[in-house]
């Protein structure tokens, strides 16, 4: 019982995804509900009258039935066989139809629900994304926070068309046929109550085994998609270094491992229909030995006892759709726990509903004694920094692999919060600000060119939509792109491919640059841009980078003596902590690990 309250509770969690649908959900359980009643009486209902017709055998009814059936019944005993003959098809033919245009609309407006629903849903998680903390994506892979909004929203879309549809529909059959049956027969009818302990105990052996594997079916999906994701994004990869047949091997693998368990479902789902039908064909001919005695001895007519059978064997169909309702909420619950992780994931990084407006910078950013950790797993991150950051200024970070220069940049336009301290843009902390007043003054610029499957007018102008041609264009112009550009097919209207796939390195990191000249940030975030590219590309970038940095605050992961040179501040990092800080002749005497970093990694890296 508990069990099942708990699963109850969790399937009404998954339907609170109908509000603002109600209206059409209403209509859709009226037709449903109409649809049942004409399913449910009029075939059954006729087995009587076509027996009196072909036969021309009196109706006759067993003792006890309430009194409107006799009367129905000496009412149709009256009439001429040959004037049923013709009356009875057009009256079925006339409900048939009715019938028809109930069920459609039955069906329609249940699968309109379910369509929005998945609409909803989808762009919720897709809203809910957007606005988690980047601590999140770093511990949530991108196929499977894909396949939360893919394959998760597809399983339940059958638990609020079908299952909702079932779950009003046959207990409305189950009722009329029961109906019918013991207004018939009392005592043939309760051989259907002797076979449910032998339906419902599988069912709910088969349930749990079903959210169980269908949970598994649905991480397995994720493992699939992210592999996908990797594999194709870095095809590049996959055939420099010739592991081509490695990945086939691992998807092939996670494939296999996917179909397993989706077999176990399959056939714990398909035992539920044999177990049924057994059942219910055990209690079918007990039924006709009891039952039929009383057509033999006269006290029943054949067309009466037919009803009865039919009502009590027609009882097994909709018990048997009710199983394949459990396996489909079931499976839909497993999907529902993913979803409302998601959606019930709270950011670590919030605006704060009073938040202020961010003047522009005027003198300094600031950094008072600032501690971070991403958990208590990955242990401090950033012990204690102090440090200044004065308006126009050009400063570099430099440190070994792993001291926390990205982690101390991406403090500055607040997309970590720090543990301990306060970052301040002119006193005023960033956690009083609002996002889009604190980050509209940010501009950054990484070592991977992020571009997007759009036009390359597009691509520039991300973020500054409402800018004109002209402006995209004096942006190219800046950064140098203007001439790779004007000899694309279609200029500056070109498609650049998933991620920009058909541009150069130094291409995307052009365009990244123009994008970030056409936002014209007062402060910019360099990670340094150059490292990657050929020397040829180099130079390009480099000079746009110029025109870029000219009048701004520039705050640079630097891993070319080039710009660490020019830098009015250098900061070396070490295991979080700053033990380095100033200009590059006076580090080169007075830090250690600076002139280290110099002599094997800065001067080598220029040459």
């Amino acid at each position: 019982m508990v069990s099942l309250a708990l699963m109850m509770k969790s399937y009404f969690k998954l339907l609170q995804f109908i509000k603002g649908h109600v209206k059409r959900f209403v209509t859709a359980i009226f037709f449903i509900l109409l649809s049942s009643v004409f399913e449910g009486v009029q075939l059954t209902l006729m087995l009587p009258v076509i027996d009196r017709i072909f036969t021309n055998q009196r109706i006759v009814p067993p003792k006890g039935v309430p009194d409107f059936i006799v009367h129905l019944a000496d009412y149709l005993n009256s009439i001429n066989n040959h004037v049923l003959f013709y009356t009875i098809p057009a009256v079925f033919l006339a409900l048939f139809t009715i019938k028809q245009f109930v069920s459609f609309g039955a069906d329609y407006y249940m699968n309109d629900v379910a369509q929005r629903v998945m609409r909803d849903v989808r762009s919720r998680l897709f809203e809910r994304i957007q606005t988690l903390s980047l601590d999140y994506f770093s511990k949530k892979r991108t196929g499977e926070l894909i396949a939360r909004i893919t394959n998760d929203v597809g399983v339940i879309e059958n638990a609020v068309s079908y299952a909702v549809t079932d779950l009003f529909r046959q207990p409305v059959l189950i009722l009329i046929f029961l109906a019918l049956a013991f207004t018939f027969n009392f005592r043939g009818t309760l051989l259907i109550f002797v076979m449910v302990p032998f339906i419902a105990i599988p069912m709910g052996i088969i349930g749990k085994k079903l959210r169980k594997f269908s949970r598994g079916q649905q991480e397995k999906m994720a493992d699939i998609n992210s592999h996908l994701l990797e594999t194709i994004s870095g095809v590049r990869i996959l055939k420099a270094f010739g592991t081509e047949r490695y990945e086939i091997k691992r998807f092939n693998q996670q494939n296999q491992d996917y179909y397993k368990l989706r077999m176990k479902g399959l056939k714990n789902l398909i035992l539920l229909g044999p177990i049924t039908e057994e059942v219910g064909a055990i209690c079918g001919v007990v039924a006709i030995l009891f039952l039929g005695k009383g057509v033999l001895d006269g006290h029943m007519s054949f067309g009466i006892f037919s009803l009865t059978i039919v009502s009590i064997l027609q009882v097994i169909r909709p018990i048997k759709r009710m199983a394949n309702v459990q396996a489909i909420i079931q499976q839909a619950l497993a999907a529902n726990e993913r979803i409302y992780e998601v959606l019930d994931t709270k950011p670590t990084v919030v605006e704060k509903p009073s938040a202020s407006e961010l003047p522009l910078l005027q003198k300094k950013i600031h950094m008072e004694n600032v501690s971070f950790s991403y958990d208590k797993a990955s242990g401090v991150v950033l012990h204690e920094l102090d440090l200044t950051i004065n308006k126009g200024d050009l400063v570099a970070i430099v440190g070994p692999t792993g001291s926390g220069k990205s982690t101390l940049v991406n403090l500055i336009p607040r997309f970590y919060d720090a543990t301990y301290g306060r970052v301040t843009f002119d006193g005023i902390d960033v956690r009083e600000v609002s996002f889009k007043s604190l980050r509209g003054q940010v501009g950054i610029v990484t070592q991977e060119a992020i571009l997007f499957n759009d036009t390359v007018r597009n691509n520039i102008a991300y973020g500054t939509f409402d800018v004109t041609k002209e402006q995209v264009q004096q942006a190219a112009q800046m950064a140098f792109a203007d001439h790779f550009i004007e000899r694309m097919p279609s200029g500056y209207e070109t498609m650049v491919g998933d991620r920009g796939f058909r541009l150069s390195g130094g291409e995307k990191q052009r365009l990244t640059i123009a994008r970030a000249i056409l936002k014209n940030p007062p402060i910019l975030i360099l990670d340094e841009a150059t490292s990657q590219l050929d020397s040829e590309s180099e130079k390009f970038v480099q000079e746009a980078l110029d025109t870029l940095m000219k009048g701004r605050t520039v705050v640079a992961i630097a891993h070319r003596l080039s710009t660490i040179m020019r830098a009015d501040k250098i900061i070396v990092l070490e295991a979080g902590r700053i033990v380095g800080f100033g200009k590059h002749d006076e580090l080169l005497f007075t830090c250690h690990l600076y002139r280290r970093l110099y002599e094997t990694q800065f001067k080598s890296s220029d040459h």
